[in-house]
């Protein structure tokens, strides 16, 4: 990260308006503190005077609002509601909605809805059994998407270079993955047809994802089922049963959306 926060990055002079308030709403919304100005500056890539400024205008708007101890700040009302709005009204999503529970029951595992941000993936709907939760993963959580199966499910449909071309400047990843090993991974989730992970990103939890396609076959999304692997190795059979019934139910979502 840049420490001279005096005069702006390259990213930053790259960069519009419009791109540095949504880094700066993106940073809020996953709960980082606004009180110390130079921090920002440094977690969202532009300079202090930047953020000073960005924070008035987005106050201006009421996209964001002090917090009532004051030091920093929170998302604003109208911003909830129009995203509540956005994303009830997709059509993506309020089909995962209905599609999702018979995920859960058919596997007795946690379901997810995923979508692909940069090289990053953001977690949007997520459904679970009456079995205590044993996955971090909630709704809004972010990952890089090379560490979590929907993220390899999805980027299983670019090359290299398009690969690198998506990890390139991107704030919220502290460090490239191993190229090569990466592309075996994706070689094989390519195979499969869909992205398989044991313990990888959680000790004890596995994981299964297949990509959503669009009629051009453009991802837009991915479905996974997590679960752990007490589960897997009780059922010899819940394996197989999983990787049919989210591939199914990603053609489902994708078939009644597109």
């Amino acid at each position: 990260m840049r420490t001279d926060t005096s005069s702006p990055s390259s990213a930053e002079a790259a960069s519009s308006p419009v791109e540095r308030a949504f880094r700066l709403l993106r940073y809020i919304a996953e709960g980082g503190s606004t009180a110390n100005l130079s921090d920002v500056a440094r977690q969202i890539g532009v300079n202090r005077v930047t953020v000073m400024r960005l924070i008035e205008s987005l106050k201006a708007a009421e996209l964001i609002q002090e917090r009532p101890a004051g030091g920093s700040h929170r998302l604003g009302l109208p911003f909830l509601t129009l995203a509540a709005s956005a994303l009830g009204a997709s059509d993506l999503t309020a089909r995962a909605r209905q599609i999702l529970p018979g995920l859960v029951e058919q596997t007795g595992l946690s379901a997810f809805l995923a979508v692909l941000e940069g090289a990053e993936i953001v977690y949007l709907i997520c459904e679970t059994p009456d079995t205590p939760l044993v996955t971090r993963i909630r709704v809004g959580s972010r990952l890089p998407a090379h560490r979590a199966t929907p993220g390899l499910a999805m980027l299983a449909s670019a090359d290299g270079e398009a690969l690198r071309a998506r990890y390139a400047n991107q704030p919220g990843i502290d460090a490239p993955p191993d190229w090569n090993a990466l592309e075996r991974t994706l070689d094989t989730v390519r195979e499969k047809g869909c992205a398989w992970s044991f313990s990888g990103l959680e000790a004890g939890i596995d994981s299964c994802a297949v990509a959503v396609r669009d009629t051009r076959g453009d991802v837009l999304a991915a479905l996974s089922v997590a679960g752990p692997n007490t589960a897997f190795l009780a059922d010899t059979g819940l394996r197989a049963k999983v990787e049919n019934s989210v591939k199914a139910a990603a053609n489902a979502l994708a078939g009644s959306v597109f």
